[in-house]
């Protein structure tokens, strides 16, 4: 029996990047490839992207150097801030450029670069709203009134919107955003400015700024509150699963505790949860969904490939969740294939 497969379309991963920049007003692009290019594979995908892509971010050091192994030269954004010397270490040893998000972060990352004797490239994170990760204005202002290292170069600053399809929200970010840029400027020169995400860049040319990240809307997809005309994204990857069984139910189970209503023909797909598909079903049995397996109405034969993931906004929406979690989850144990066409 074959292993589940994932088919990346890399063709389409690079139609969809240069539509949004050419929606990104001359903004360099970056590509978000974290958590493995949102299940896509990462080192493919930014190899793809190559020559497209001005820079990729990845959520963790080790991602970042997963792409240096992988031969990508391009700059390396860490989104998230480092937790420790040894994630400070990594990154100066592999050229990647890490996240402040607050004062505790600068004085780590300081620290590690005078005990291990090295220098490090930083984005200050800003807090627009968002209220995750990032300096609010009081604490930033008071970073840069203390004593700076000069092993740590801050080449950039970013904040993230967290509603961009309402425009007063957004453009109450941006403006908090811009009093930050002033100040980062003021004590950095000309660095890079980047707020706009996928739906950022939808949302309005102004957002667009030095850089935009692209993450979502590189695999096919876009955040909740946006649309585009037909054709002008497409999804990049289908999972497929093999037929492992089938037989006739009576009366009676199927699947853990599940109930078989009338006698039907039902078949056994060997994809399951620990596959990354999700037993909330909405309007669907869930108990049929195994870690391994799951039973299906639809009859089929045994060894038969069949597709149980082509468009994870339309299984997001039959499941409860989005597809960022769809496409994080699917294919987790399939064996992934690359095509350009």
């Amino acid at each position: 029996m074959q292993e589940n497969r994932a088919v990346v379309h890399l063709d389409r991963i690079r139609k969809n990047a240069l539509f949004f920049q050419s929606r990104a007003c001359e903004a360099k692009l970056c590509a978000v490839v974290k958590a493995d290019a949102y299940g896509h594979g990462a080192p493919a995908v930014a190899q793809a992207l190559s020559g497209i892509a001005d820079r990729f971010a990845v959520a963790l050091a080790e991602e970042g150097a997963q792409l240096r192994h992988a031969g990508v030269a391009e700059d390396v954004l860490v989104l998230c801030p480092p937790l420790c010397g040894a994630d400070v270490l990594r990154a100066a040893r592999h050229g990647l450029t890490l996240t402040v998000s607050d004062a505790a972060d600068y004085s780590l990352i300081a620290s590690a670069c005078e005990k291990y004797g090295v220098c490090v490239s930083c984005h200050i994170k800003a807090n627009t709203g968002m209220n995750r990760f990032g300096f609010d204005l009081p604490d930033f202002e008071e970073l840069l009134a203390g004593r700076l290292s000069a092993r740590v170069r801050v080449t950039g600053i970013y904040s993230h919107f967290y509603r961009p399809e309402d425009p007063a929200t957004a453009d109450m970010q941006f403006a908090l955003f811009e009093r930050f840029c002033a100040r980062a400027r003021a004590a950095f020169g000309e660095i890079v400015r980047h707020i706009a995400a996928t739906g950022g860049v939808l949302a309005s040319e102004k957002y667009c700024l030095d850089m935009v990240r692209i993450g979502i809307g590189l695999y096919g997809y876009l955040p909740d509150g946006f649309s585009l005309p037909e054709g002008s994204i497409a999804p990049a990857m289908r999972v497929y699963a093999t037929v492992a069984g089938e037989r006739k139910y009576a009366f009676g189970g199927a699947g853990y505790g599940d109930y078989v209503p009338r006698q039907e023909r039902l078949s056994v797909v060997r994809a399951g949860y620990a596959d990354g598909f999700f037993r909330r079903c909405a309007g669907k049995r869930g108990n049929a969904l195994c870690m391994d397996a799951a039973v299906e109405e639809v009859p089929r034969r045994k060894y038969d490939e069949v597709c149980v993931l082509s468009d994870a906004e339309e299984y997001a929406r039959l499941h409860g969740t989005i597809s960022y979690e769809v496409l994080v989850n699917a294919g987790r144990r399939a064996v992934k294939e690359y095509t350009n066409g």
